[in-house]
């Protein structure tokens, strides 16, 4: 079983670098697809309460038999449920169906501008990690403009922020700005969703390596010092997208794949979404 490097954040807790992620898996297939996960060795699951599944993650975390100092939960306030009152509310829903006492990651899932409410939505996020029900904050898809205000306005700076990130769109600005802060970069749709696993560039370095496109293109990740979560539902690659730790990028192979860079996003863009 893969022994998986860990980060400390910037409030001193670790988080395993790679990790598990349940976007648009449906809850009865929730339990089977991350107790596959636990087997292979994955020790962090990512969920949201809008993805609608957080009651199979939490059935699959309580039936591996694992030491919940062992995991690492995360999961994250809707749009919807944005203020304060509402975020406490929220998280106090999301933890029951987790079935937990406290998950180790809390996000705030977009920052939502319209609504201009996720300064009062971190103040709850404030409160949640003062009593010890959440070991970190942190924000999702935060732009430049929406994490200074915040940290300008709060003594507690976001942990992680999670945004798209791939080859196809690599962020370079936001991840700077992240390091000036102390904020790790966290990738969701790190393989752009199969988009770019055919470019020539990632088929001949997995062939120099004698692993896939989508191996190649986590170990990019880990080595720029990002945070992934990928999602499958396929055992075989569950088990796949974790054997990424016995091979090395060379600087020539991270640089080809810094060449992929295209602004292209699968996701929605962050100021837009309400």
């Amino acid at each position: 079983m893969p022994t998986v490097p860990t980060l400390t954040l910037n409030n001193g807790v670790t988080i395993p670098q790679l990790g598990f992620g349940v976007f648009q898996i449906p809850d009865d297939e929730t339990t089977a697809a991350v107790t596959e996960a636990l087997d292979a060795g994955y020790r962090s699951i990512d969920t949201a309460a809008v993805y609608g599944n957080e009651v199979g993650v939490g059935r699959a975390l309580a039936d591996s038999g694992l030491p919940r100092d062992d995991l690492f939960v995360t999961t994250k306030v809707w749009n919807s449920d944005q203020g304060y009152d509402a975020t406490l509310a929220a998280f106090d829903t999301s933890l029951g169906k987790l079935g937990l006492d406290h998950v180790d990651l809390y996000l705030v899932h977009w920052p939502s501008p319209a609504r201009g409410l996720y300064p009062e939505t971190w103040r709850a996020l404030e409160k949640l990690a003062a009593e010890g029900r959440i070991r970190a904050a942190g924000v999702s898809n935060f732009q430049p403009a929406h994490l200074h205000r915040l940290t300008e306005g709060s003594s507690l700076v976001p942990a992680v922020n999670q945004i798209e990130l791939h080859p196809g769109l690599q962020q370079a600005e936001l991840r700077a700005l992240h390091a000036r802060y102390g904020i790790v970069t966290e990738a969701w749709s790190p393989l752009a969703q199969g988009a770019l696993l055919d470019d020539e560039v990632l088929v001949t370095i997995a062939g120099r390596h004698g692993k896939s496109p989508a191996q190649v293109v986590l170990r990019w990740h880990l080595q720029l010092g990002n945070v992934v979560i990928p999602k499958s539902v396929t055992p075989a690659r569950i088990r796949q997208n974790i054997d990424v730790f016995d091979f090395e990028l060379s600087d020539a192979e991270m640089d080809a794949v810094a060449g992929l860079d295209r602004g292209m996003r699968t996701g929605p863009d962050p100021e837009t979404v309400s």
